[in-house]
């Protein structure tokens, strides 16, 4: 059975926003190991507070971009054993 109309391009969505979370975050990373996060924040409580924002979009993006792939594999599981017992 194909999947719903519309649920691909979510999931496909979700994925993509993950991976951007995931650049997001890598950059982050590398501002806080170069130290040029000096440049850019006044105080180090400021960029903590903004790394822990990113941490957890990155989160938030992961969870939904793994929910959408449990959904289409559990739907993926259910149209075989439809077939299975149709066979």
């Amino acid at each position: 059975m194909p999947t719903a109309h519309g649920e691909q391009p979510f999931q496909n969505l979700a994925c993509r926003w993950h991976a951007l979370a995931e650049r997001r975050l890598a950059y982050y990373d590398e501002l806080y190991r170069s130290g040029r996060w000096r440049h850019y924040y006044a105080s180090q409580e400021a960029f903590a507070a903004r790394m822990l924002d990113v941490i957890q979009a990155t989160r938030i993006w992961a969870d939904l971009a793994g929910q959408w792939l449990v959904t289409l594999e559990a739907q993926a599981t259910e149209d075989r054993d439809d077939l299975r017992s149709a066979a």
